[in-house]
């Protein structure tokens, strides 16, 4: 049995690819390499998701002050 893929599911992939494009852009870049050094031993345990995740909101909430 075929599946039809709906415009929202060609939307989530979509979606998901330019995610996993900038998160290995984010975690290649030097500012995070060395905001990841900076952190316990145990942070650098969290998956690269995670990492990313708590990156993007601290920096985020740097920037609003």
């Amino acid at each position: 049995m075929a599946q039809i893929q709906t415009s929202s599911d060609r939307q989530f992939a979509y979606d998901t690819e330019i995610w996993n494009s900038l998160k290995c852009a984010i975690a290649a870049s030097s500012g995070f390499q060395s905001w990841l050094l900076e952190r316990d031993v145990q942070f650098q345990k969290l998956s690269l998701e995670q990492q990313v995740q708590h990156y993007l909101r601290e920096t985020l909430e740097n920037l609003a002050y």
